[in-house]
């Protein structure tokens, strides 16, 4: 019988203890809460940071002028400064800290996004909402990393989907924050600006609160034990641990005495790369450094596993987030066309029957926006399908991982993507918009993929390769994002059919590519679902 674990939880350590064993003796609860709702305060912040510009668009375009094309851009930026910085911020998180990086770059991504609400053009917004990907992408996945470095094994699963869950809540709650601010009659004139103040301005200030608060919130939180140790900094993991124990332990407990810590296995060339990351401080060398940890993963067997990942992932984002960040919008044009009494009109008929170029959009006696052609508000039809799409993810993840043990991971993939690519072709044809608007959820709900093909990545590559591979699979599925974005900006109002039929099939083609997933075919024990944000 093993009396290591039993030896008393609470009871003074005599000697040194494995860090798994020091999280056992802090116990889990106040400390463990709060870490688990900043967390998932911080994910819900990435969401609302990167898919709330796409309620923006529509009311916006008469104060920023914007075409349809400029809104494709716009819509695929912060996804662009995303994929640019998602290397680097993972890396250095690795050699600088997890809190070091991801407490500055929430307050840099908050002050970018809200000057992007006193923007007065096309291109100062651009710029901004890139800054603000660039930087809302430094806590986006370090979070998972600074989260778990808090817990062993026995919790670490249980508060990361703790996180999950308050992500969750965070994706539902973004249409309703929309409606509730967007929809509002007011504004108000900023002469030293010259901006007028609207709703939609707002919005984007309110959706830059969570990174705010949540940095705030990691003053008063210390770097990850589990990173303190590894750079042998012993005492102050000492320290951090002491402090877990007593905001979870009762009054009747005794004080939490550790006399050291045993230092966790790592292999040697691990250790002798970290070491040289850590040290390095020239921009070569850490691009060096860079290389060697990226390089093997498009070399030998990896190649081919690499290679159906990404493609898999670029598929899967191209349409879950490129083409939502035109949903509200594509939403609104339609209840528009049912206004006027049009009962039975395709989704593209309705696209080209309300498009209009950006000098309808301006009288040019005077260069005065025209009220008749400008959307202040979005139809409570684009908010209602938002929140159903976001109800049915929550929904959906959980049926996901119910079912993924006795069903596996390819007739899920297989199922998901033949469905949404098939509705995706449907809706060029349906002319009854209720019908139309449900499919194109359903095309939308490909999202599902990320996480199965993420479980998959995990399984195909050795522990010294793993994070580097989903976080690159991530990377092409960001790439698909812009492309999307801006597939559908440019062909939106020109070639509205076509957008549907790249999508639809891309998925189809995706459901044939994930036979080809290395050991898809063999059933794993215990299989497991990564979470990621669409």
């Amino acid at each position: 019988m093993n009396t290591t674990t039993t030896v008393s939880k609470d009871a003074p350590s005599k000697r040194p203890v494995k860090l798994e064993e020091a999280f056992l003796m802090t116990k889990f609860g106040l400390y463990n809460l709060c870490l688990i709702a900043i967390s998932g305060t911080i994910l819900a912040a990435v969401l609302l940071e990167t898919l709330g510009i796409s309620y923006v668009l529509p009311v916006a375009e008469c104060d920023l002028l914007l075409t349809t094309r400029e809104k494709g851009v716009l819509s695929a930026i912060s996804f662009a400064g995303i994929i640019c910085s998602s290397h680097l911020w993972g890396f250095l998180a690795d050699t600088r800290g997890r809190r070091a990086i991801i407490m500055p770059t929430l307050f840099l991504a908050f002050a970018s996004s809200a000057l992007s609400s006193l923007t007065t053009n096309f291109w100062l917004i651009t710029v901004m909402r890139f800054l603000t990907g660039f930087f809302i992408s430094g806590p986006s996945a370090t979070i998972y990393a600074y989260l778990g470095e808090f817990h062993g094994k026995r919790n670490c699963s249980r508060a990361i989907m703790g996180a999950s869950f308050v992500f969750g809540v965070g994706s539902i709650l973004l249409p309703l924050i929309a409606w509730s601010i967007i929809n509002q009659e007011w504004e108000f004139t900023i002469p030293v600006l010259n901006i007028i103040y609207r709703p939609w301005r707002l919005f984007l200030v309110v959706c830059a609160l969570p990174s705010f608060i949540s940095a705030l919130a990691l003053l008063w939180l210390p770097e990850s034990p589990k990173y303190l140790l590894s750079h042998g900094r012993e005492a102050e993991t000492i320290t951090v641990l002491q402090s877990m124990y007593r905001w979870n332990r009762s009054s009747r407990d005794p004080a939490l005495v550790l006399t050291g810590l045993l230092q966790e296995t790592e292999a040697q060339q691990t250790k002798v790369r970290r070491e040289e990351a850590a040290n390095s401080k020239s921009v070569v060398g850490l691009l060096k450094q860079m290389w060697h940890q990226t390089a093997p993963l498009f070399m030998g067997s990896y190649l081919k596993r690499t290679i159906i990942i990404c493609v898999l992932q670029f598929g899967i984002y191209l349409t879950s987030s490129g083409m939502y960040m035109f949903f509200p919008d594509i939403l609104n044009r339609i209840a528009e066309q049912q206004a006027k009494g049009v009962e039975r009109i395709t989704v593209c008929n309705a696209v080209y029957a309300t498009r209009f170029d950006i000098e309808e959009l301006v009288n040019l006696t005077n260069g005065t926006v025209r009220p008749d052609v400008c959307h202040q508000k979005l139809d409570i039809s684009a908010y209602e399908h938002s929140f159903v799409l976001e109800a049915i993810y929550a929904l959906g993840f959980a049926v996901i991982g119910l079912i993924i043990n006795a069903v596996g991971r390819l007739p899920i993939l297989v199922f998901i993507f033949t469905l949404c690519g098939t509705c995706g072709v449907l809706i060029v044809f349906i002319d009854l918009p209720l019908l139309a608007i449900w499919f194109y959820l359903i095309l939308l709900t490909c999202g599902f993929c990320i996480s199965v093909v993420n479980a998959c990545a995990v399984d195909l590559y050795p522990t010294n390769l793993r994070a580097m591979a989903v976080c690159i699979s991530l990377m092409f599925g960001r790439l698909g994002s812009i492309v999307g974005s801006n597939l559908v900006g440019f062909l939106l109002d020109t070639n509205c059919e076509l957008t549907f039929w790249i999508s639809g099939l891309l998925l189809v083609g995706c459901g044939v590519l994930s036979f080809f997933i290395p050991h898809i075919y063999k059933r794993q024990a215990s299989e497991r679902i990564s979470v990621s944000s669409r």
